[in-house]
């Protein structure tokens, strides 16, 4: 079965470091969930860091890039589980679900869908795997079902495209946007993500890849991931909790208008250079995505003026783009992705990483190869001052 041939990619792995000092290979393994191996691959990490944890209380070294780390698997991918409707409505239902040959298809097992789901959350509790992908889903939202179904992911899980295919990836530093009034920068983050695209539409011209595969696919369908960072430190400046109506609308307006600058320079772009190569054929299908996007823009319900500034021009954006890329088409399949930004929120000089909150107002981050770094959070006396203490 897969876990068996997971061993040996999982070796493979063990032998690369991403950058030589804090980043070790990145590797994505996605199961459906209705293959008959299911409940064994959701175990395999579970196993191996309980295993990890007894050989440390032995006195082994177990730390990243330890001597004796080796001897555990499975530590060189990121395991998700690839979910259908079809899954999660029979977990709400709690009925049984059919695990499939792959060779005909035929039901060969049935089991509880709930105690699979729960098998997969205490997995998840236990050691952060297996993620979850929700197939159908991803797919509704797809610019290409024309070309191929989306089967996988990235090894982060934020890039959902065509099987060999890559995206070139640049972040934002939302903090650098926050005005001293308060309020959010709106206009000159729209500009600052159409000027970037543009940019990184040019760098698919001179990018290398792997594979003439991958290559040709990325060529063909261009597909970027402009993204951002420091959301955490955003909403600490501002004084939104993290889990409240206002910080979750002003996210979803900044996140709107970033993929609307992005599309909308993309719809520019291709009245300019031409749309992407792949997309006559899937045209229909973009165009439906598009509007889906604005029509989500539609529902975010507005809290406050810092977020509703935001979220008017976001509709502009995409009601001005998907207008044009009716005439044009689009430039890219695919413009924007939310990226962990795990290491080039450094550089960026980001507090926070990606969409998340901070976990620890000062952490240490391990080295490959040994040694760590402190991090110290430094928006908390912008935050403190907001919030009244002095």
């Amino acid at each position: 079965g897969p876990v068996s041939f997971m061993r040996g990619a999982d070796a493979s792995a063990g032998t690369i470091k991403s950058g030589g000092a804090t980043r070790r290979a990145a590797k994505m393994v996605v199961l459906d969930v209705d293959h008959p191996d299911i409940e064994e691959f959701i175990e395999t990490k579970v196993s191996e860091e309980e295993k990890i944890r007894v050989l440390r209380d032995a006195g082994f070294d177990m730390d990243l890039g330890g001597k004796d780390i080796t001897s555990v698997q499975y530590q060189n991918a990121n395991n998700s589980v690839r979910v259908s409707d079809e899954f999660m409505r029979a977990v709400e239902n709690g009925d049984e679900f059919g695990l499939r040959a792959r060779t005909n298809g035929e039901v060969i097992e049935s089991l509880d869908a709930k105690r699979l789901f729960r098998k997969m959350s205490e997995a998840a509790w236990a050691c952060a795997d297996p993620g979850i992908q929700y197939d159908d889903t991803i797919n509704d939202w797809h610019t290409n079902p024309e070309t191929g179904r989306i089967t996988a992911s990235n090894p982060c899980s934020e890039y959902m495209s065509l099987d060999n295919s890559s995206c070139n990836l640049a972040s934002l530093n939302l903090l650098k946007f926050l005005q001293d009034d308060g309020s959010f920068a709106a206009e000159k983050f729209s500009k600052a993500v159409q000027l970037i695209i543009t940019a990184m539409d040019i760098s698919i011209c001179f990018a290398d890849f792997p594979t003439e595969a991958i290559g040709d696919t990325t060529r063909d369908y261009r597909q970027l991931g402009i993204g951002f960072a420091n959301l955490g430190a955003l909403l600490m400046a501002t004084g939104l909790p993290y889990d409240s109506d206002g910080g979750r609308a002003l996210a979803a307006s900044i996140t709107s208008l970033m993929t609307g600058a992005a599309y909308k320079r993309s719809a520019e772009l291709a009245g300019v250079v031409g749309p992407y190569k792949g997309f006559s054929r899937n045209a229909a299908a973009h165009a439906r995505v598009m509007r889906k996007h604005a029509a989500a823009t539609d529902s975010v319900r507005s809290v406050s003026t810092l977020d509703g500034d935001v979220l008017r021009l976001a509709s502009h954006m995409w009601d001005e783009g998907n207008a044009i890329g009716a005439k044009n088409g689009w430039r890219n399949a695919q413009a924007s992705v939310l990226a962990p930004t795990g290491t080039i929120g450094f550089m960026m000089d980001c507090d926070t990483t990606a969409i998340e909150p901070d976990f620890s107002l000062v952490k240490f981050k391990k080295r490959v190869g040994g040694g760590s770094m402190q991090i110290v959070n430094l928006t908390i006396p912008r935050a403190l001052k907001k919030l009244g203490y002095t």
